[in-house]
């Protein structure tokens, strides 16, 4: 018999000499997952050769199990039979973290075992206790959720105004409001930063936009709209039957990377996330990184560990995020794995144009969405129909006329020729 290969939950020891290697990596899987294996007779690529057991091999495993590795885990120590050959299988499971072997703390990387620095240890003293966002206590007590409430109501979810603060998890165990009350409430001090340069870096700003001081879920739908009223759309004809619409980003991908910064943020240090508009790319950055135990290739494949869950429940209620994970598999599907930065305390993820825009005093930031629309469409396609504005803009012909009125009045526009072979001129 041959095992298939080591993992994050499983490694192989060819001999019972390398038991104390052994018990390191088990100490790493359960600071990592909280469980792990390890097979005693098994070597590296996973073939059977067995091991010599005594009357007390087990005993001996156990009481090195019990001596070495703290806080004490309960071992499930048993031999098996395989192809005539005996092995060993060592299991442990507990989530009393950190575990340490010998005074080493290790966590589980792959198939490695990676030492754990005094500010990871923080976090996994962390990670085993109530979630911050929900034990630390508010430093404003005085707070409403009239916003929350009508979001509720709005998508047609019944409240229970005597119990609605507790049921949302609003409070900690003392009855006082918390962290996540705190950036959930009518009044905050929270705020969410839009801002736009006007080239390829930060060395010129030209605006920034605020929402905050109000429910985050508000403000982050606010911060949201806007950006999502920016996306230009340009047309390539490439004869006089075919027409491709090239958007400026993936409104979905943006929305999920939006979504899933506010809610993974770490909101104990205070630093809302953010977005930066640049000439040719969008970035979103939240603060953080990614949790202990979670590892990039969980990140990637979508693997769902909120460190804020009272939060993702609020918001999966509200329609914001789903627990299936498919937001950053659907932003890889869109941008690749290089659209994400991961470091220790951030995670950023860029969304590159595909042509470059005007950041500036041209952008028109004080039109409303519709207005932003069907000029974008005007400037990409000066030649447009009425009927090309509706298929592009999604709007009635009506409200278009409207607009364009606006837009007129405003001075932006100007009519070029006559209706039937003229062109639209933007100022």
């Amino acid at each position: 018999m041959k095992y298939v290969r080591e993992s994050e939950f499983v490694e192989f020891k060819e001999s019972l000499t390398q038991l104390n290697k052994g018990l390191e990596s088990l100490t790493a899987m359960l600071n990592k997952h909280g469980k792990g294996t390890i097979l005693f007779g098994v070597n590296d690529k996973g073939n059977v050769i067995g091991v010599s057991v005594g009357n007390k091999t087990l005993k001996d495993i156990s009481d090195n199990v019990n001596r070495k590795i703290k806080p004490t885990v309960v071992p499930t120590i048993t031999e098996e039979k395989i192809d005539g050959k005996v092995i060993i299988r060592l299991e442990a499971s507990g989530h009393n973290k950190p575990y340490s072997t010998d005074g080493k703390y290790l966590i589980r990387s792959g198939n490695e075992n990676k030492k754990v620095e005094p500010e990871v240890m923080k976090q996994l003293l962390f990670s085993n206790s109530v979630e911050l966002i929900t034990n630390i206590e508010s430093f404003d007590q005085d707070l409403s959720f009239t916003q929350l409430k009508q979001l509720y109501i709005s998508h047609n979810l019944s409240i229970n105004d005597t119990s609605f603060e507790k049921n949302q998890g609003l409070l900690t165990k003392d009855g006082k409001y918390n962290l996540l009350a705190s950036i959930l409430s009518d009044n905050n001090n929270c705020s969410i930063k839009v801002v736009k340069f006007k080239g390829t870096d930060k060395s010129e700003m030209i605006s920034r936009n605020e929402y905050g001081y109000k429910c985050l879920i508000l403000a982050m739908q606010n911060a949201l709209e806007y950006v999502q009223s920016l996306n230009e759309t340009r047309v390539n004809i490439t004869n006089k039957s075919s027409r491709e619409e090239i958007h400026l980003f993936d409104p979905s991908s943006l929305r999920e990377a939006w979504n899933n910064a506010c809610l993974h943020t770490k909101w104990d240090r205070m630093v809302p996330p953010c977005i930066y508009i640049f000439s040719d790319k969008i970035e979103i950055i939240s603060t953080g990184g990614l949790p202990i135990d979670y590892s990039k290739e969980d990140f990637y494949k979508g693997v769902s560990n909120p460190i804020n869950k009272q939060l993702q429940k609020i918001m999966g209620q509200l329609g914001l995020v789903e627990q299936t994970g498919h937001g950053v598999p659907e932003i890889i599907k869109h941008y690749g794995k290089e659209a994400f930065d991961i470091t220790e305390n951030h995670i950023t993820v860029t969304f590159k144009f595909p042509f470059r825009i005007k950041v500036g005093e041209s952008d028109y930031s004080s039109l409303n969405p519709s207005q932003r629309k069907v000029l974008s469409a005007l400037k990409n396609e000066p030649t447009i129909t009425t009927d090309g504005l509706v298929k592009i803009v999604k709007l009635q012909t009506a409200r278009i006329a409207e607009i364009i009125r606006e837009l007129k009045e405003l001075g932006i526009i100007e009519r070029i020729g006559s209706n039937k072979t003229g062109y639209w001129k933007v100022k």
